[in-house]
């Protein structure tokens, strides 16, 4: 109960602070608060009356403040902070605009309208709008009672519609599709297929309607997946195991401001991002000194392209930061399920479609984990007479967000290890897309189906999900450089060896972009972002590297259109020149974009790198094969990556840590069960 207790206080002084915060007590790196938001509104509003403006707010958030200028404020707080200012995208009389507000002088700044290809990120209301009027369409009603399918059991949901070569730009348009509940509330398992409805998001009305045949609706037994409505035979039973912290945590929140161990790092939460990762600096206890690893991560963008080709699947191609908003998307966190029994909550805020703001509750979950990991050990049996074993258990720092993207979850945990690494995990679980069939076995099939038949008349369509992260790294400082060390197969040419081979290091630091284009996995190599300026004692430069996880590749054609989109994914590594404007893979405006404004497009200039303040790109990714497994519900499938101290330190930095006291429970023992 105490726990519980600690918890709810932690919670609440969360979401006192964010509310209270005043512009002197503020980071110049928080999310903004609740009055900001408000005020926010109030300004944009003073300059376009909603009396005689059509006025849509699509995006709200911290408009970034210059770096050197944060960077001089942290080294001396005394000194006036970046000021305080606010990124609007706006949809005023059906153009877009850019705005930036000043906080402090309560005025507009900027205000740009945007004139190309692409839209902002959809808004929930006007994707509900969408479906609304969908549902008053006669001609789909009538589709509907064709099928014999009760109304009132249709979900229907708004899909973007990409870009497919068309010269001319089109409006803000969704493509309405639905599903089938029935005796389940699984209803992604129950598609109805073949009806399209196209909606003009600005004057709410059907542009066009599409009923081409009838296919069967998978049936509903066997998909719904809450737990009340399982049915015996279950699997085993486990006993009970928790996770307890009798002192509570060993970590330490300050505003937005997280130190545990050796960290310190600061957390922010944005609408389209969703987690971001600041200032992240780590304690060297030689240097007596905390020394910057990384100035701001965070998720860019997740492309993913599925593989149907029929009318209601080939547009099927989801960016879902830039189209729906991965931070929008956050869900709130399920105590001792979504996060362990030790987590502490918090939440954030967003804006809604009319510039107010939306509490989010526990969309952060932040605890310790202690999962039976090692972090060092040996055991020393050369020595006669003596037996020496040294061990370390790993416990490291896990910060926890969910976003549900329609059918799938996303579990995205930055994790910090007392050794100095920052490893990225994303989970993918939830409900597959699935294309309804007239199939019912495999022997049926003798045509190209773009899919797996899982289940009778259900076919898991092929995909693929790419995440792309931004990571500007300050190694040590902000002038860093990145080199491919590369394993080389070297053959012995003299006789001082039996051997005839072994492998030797050859490093390259790239000069400019197009150096650090890199497909991982063709050859073996290590990727560090190195600071020239900085060497250790024995004369390496300090440095860490990137250790791939998942990696993934492009399968479609360059010159297909959802390709040129997503030109970022043909690279898992890119390196650029810190450039503020620079932060969305696939463009700011990503809704129908034309691949315009990508990470492609920006190092086609080919700027120098070298020993420059710059920002490292990592894209991971999984090729999508559904299997049965995976139907009604799929268990979680993760990848990621680690960025893990390469010459950082002057010996293991963990060397001298003190593994946590032991809990002891009454009538416990450690010698063994029996």
């Amino acid at each position: 109960m105490a726990i519980c207790s600690k918890n709810f206080l932690f919670f609440l002084f969360f979401t006192l602070s964010i509310i209270s915060l005043s512009h002197q007590l503020q980071h110049p790196l928080d999310s903004l608060t609740p009055n900001e938001f408000i005020q926010v509104k109030a300004l944009v509003n003073q300059s376009y009356p909603t009396s005689n403006h059509n006025l849509t707010f699509h995006h709200v958030g911290l408009e970034e403040p210059n770096k050197q200028l944060v960077i001089s404020w942290l080294e001396n707080s005394s000194t006036t902070p970046p000021p305080r200012q606010a990124f609007v995208i706006g949809r005023i009389n059906h153009k877009t605009h850019e705005i930036i507000v000043d906080l402090s002088s309560k005025r507009i700044i900027s205000d740009q309208i945007y004139n190309g290809y692409g839209y902002p990120v959809l808004t929930f209301d006007e994707q509900n709008g969408a479906v609304t009027l969908v549902f008053k369409y006669e001609p789909f009603l009538a589709s509907i009672s064709k099928r014999g399918l009760k109304i009132e059991e249709v979900v229907c949901e708004g899909f973007a519609v990409g870009w497919y070569g068309e010269k001319q730009k089109n409006g803000r348009v969704v493509k309405v599709l639905c599903f089938y509940k029935d005796g389940t509330i699984n209803m992604y398992m129950r598609p109805i297929e073949t009806i399209t409805v196209t909606v003009d998001l600005e004057e709410m009305k059907v542009l066009h309607f599409q009923d081409r045949f009838m296919i069967p609706v998978p049936k509903a037994n066997g998909t719904d997946y809450r737990e009340s409505e399982q049915r015996a035979p279950f699997g085993p039973q486990l006993k009970g195991i928790s996770v307890v912290q009798p002192d509570g945590p060993s970590f330490t929140i300050n505003g937005n401001r997280v130190t545990w161990a050796n960290w310190d790092f600061h957390l922010s939460f944005d609408a389209r991002a969703g987690p971001i990762i600041s200032l992240a600096s780590i304690y060297d206890t030689e240097k007596q000194k905390f020394r910057r690893v990384m100035y701001r991560g965070f998720l860019s963008e997740i492309f993913v392209p599925y593989m149907g080709l029929t009318e209601e699947w080939y547009f099927r191609v989801f960016f879902d930061a830039g189209e729906y908003g991965y931070g929008l998307c956050a869900v709130p966190l399920e105590p001792h399920r979504d996060c362990p029994p030790n987590a502490v909550f918090m939440g954030a805020f967003v804006a809604g479609q009319d510039g107010m703001p939306i509490e989010m509750h526990n969309v952060f979950c932040i605890f310790e984990r202690n999962a039976g990991d090692i972090m060092w050990r040996h055991t020393e049996t050369m020595i006669q007479d003596e037996l020496v074993t040294e061990v370390r258990p790993e416990v490291s720092l896990v910060v926890r967000v969910i976003s549900t993207v329609d059918n799938y979850d996303y579990i995205n945990d930055w994790e910090f290890k007392q050794i100095g690494s920052i490893k990225v995990t994303v989970g993918l679980t939830g409900l597959l897309e699935v294309r309804g069939s007239k199939y019912t076995h495999k022997d049926q099939i003798h045509k190209e189906v773009y899919g797996t038949l899982l289940a009778e008349n259900s076919i898991g369509v092929y995909h693929d999900h790419f995440l792309s992260y931004y990571l500007d790294l300050d190694v040590d400082g902000e002038s860093n450089s990145f080199i491919k060390s590369k394993m080389q197969t070297t053959r012995v040419t003299d006789k001082n060896s039996p051997r005839k081979s072994y492998w030797k290091v050859v490093s390259e630091t790239a000069e400019t972009e197009s150096d650090a284009k890199i497909k991982i996995g063709l050859k073996s190599a290590d990727l560090l972002v190195v600071n020239p300026n900085k060497k250790t004692k024995v004369g390496n430069p300090v440095g860490y590297r990137l250790i791939p996880g998942s990696v993934a590749g492009p399968l479609l054609t360059d010159d297909d259109y959802p390709q040129i989109r997503g030109a970022f994914t043909k690279y898992n590594v890119w390196v650029t020149p810190y450039n503020k404007s620079e932060k969305w893979v696939g463009g700011l405006f990503t809704d129908q974009s034309r691949g315009e404004d990508t990470l492609a497009t920006w190092t086609k200039r080919n700027r120098r790198i070298k020993n420059k303040d710059i920002v490292l790109w990592y894209t991971f990714g999984f090729h999508h094969i559904p299997y049965q497994e995976e139907y009604p519900l799929m268990p979680t499938l993760s990848g990621g990556f680690e960025l893990r101290p390469a010459n950082f330190f002057e010996s293991n930095p963990v060397l001298k840590v003190k593994a946590p006291n032991v809990v002891r429970w009454p009538n416990c023992s450690t010698e063994g069960l029996g």
